[in-house]
C-alpha cells in the first residue's frame, strides 16, 4: 500500500514524522509522502524539514517522499507557490481542493490543475471541466477514506472514470488510526462505485506516481 497525503506534528498531525512513518510500515504501507499543509508562512519550514527524514527513509524500509499540501492557498497564488515547492525540494505537490466540509475558496480545483500538481486532494463536487483538464495534464484526483472529505468520492469516481482521469487513494493521515487496513482502503473505493478492477488501478496509480516522481 501507499499514501501520498499524509501529516506529522509539523501541521497538524499527531506524529512527528519518524513515527508516522514507522507507523505507516507497521501498518503495511511500502511508501508514505509526508505533505503537512503549507502556506505562504511555513512552507520553506516544512520542506526543508521533512526533506531530511526522507533521506533517511531506507533505514525504516520505506520510500518516503517530502512533500506538501498547500492548503486554503488563494487560487490566484497556487500557480506561484506550487513552483515555489517544487524549487524547495517537494518531491510532490498536493493542493487541499473543494471538499464539502470546509471553507475552501471556489476556483481552487482549477488553479490546482492548472499549475499541474500531483494529486488534488478531496476534490468536492468537482465540475466535468476541471475533471477533463485534470485527465488531460495528469493531475491524480483523490478517492479519500477521511471522514468528511469522503462525502464526494462517488461523485468523484463517477466523473474520473467517464473522462479518464487518475484516481489515487489516499488517507489523509493526521493520526495512527488514520493509517487503514488494505482491507478498509477496498471498501472506501468500492463504496465509491469502483470496479475491482478501478481500484486496483487506482492502488497500481499511486505506485506508478511514486516511481515517476523518484525519476524526476
Amino acid at each position: 500500500m501507499i499514501d501520498l497525503h499524509t501529516h506529522s506534528t509539523f501541521s497538524d498531525g499527531e506524529l512527528i514524522p519518524a513515527e508516522l512513518v514507522r507507523r505507516a510500515r507497521h501498518a503495511g504501507y511500502e511508501a508514505i509522502a509526508i505533505t503537512d499543509h503549507g502556506d505562504a508562512a511555513n512552507l520553506e519550514f516544512i520542506l526543508s524539514h521533512v526533506s531530511k527524514l526522507a533521506k533517511v527513509g531506507h533505514f525504516f524500509d520505506m520510500t518516503v517522499l517530502a512533500g506538501v499540501e498547500l492548503t486554503h492557498m488563494p487560487p490566484g497564488l497556487i500557480g506561484e507557490y506550487v513552483e515555489k515547492a517544487r524549487a524547495l525540494g517537494a518531491e510532490i505537490v498536493v493542493v487541499h481542493g473543494e471538499t464539502v466540509v470546509e471553507p475552501v475558496a471556489a476556483g481552487t480545483n482549477l488553479a490546482a490543475i492548472e499549475a499541474g500538481v500531483d494529486i488534488l486532494a478531496h476534490p468536492g463536487l468537482i465540475s466535468e471541466l476541471e475533471v477533463k483538464l485534470a485527465a488531460e495534464k495528469g493531475v491524480a484526483l483523490e478517492i479519500t477514506t477521511r471522514g468528511g472529505h469522503s462525502l464526494t468520492n462517488g461523485h468523484v469516481a463517477a466523473l474520473a472514470r467517464k473522462h479518464g482521469a487518475t484516481l489515487v487513494i489516499d488517507n489523509d493521515a493526521h493520526a495512527p488510526r488514520d493509517l487503514v487496513s488494505r482491507e478498509l482502503r477496498r471498501a472506501v473505493a468500492l463504496g465509491a462505485g469502483l470496479t475491482l478492477e478501478e481500484y486496483a488501478r487506482a492502488e497500481a496509480n499511486s505506485r506508478d506516481i511514486v516511481q515517476r516522481l523518484l525519476q524526476r
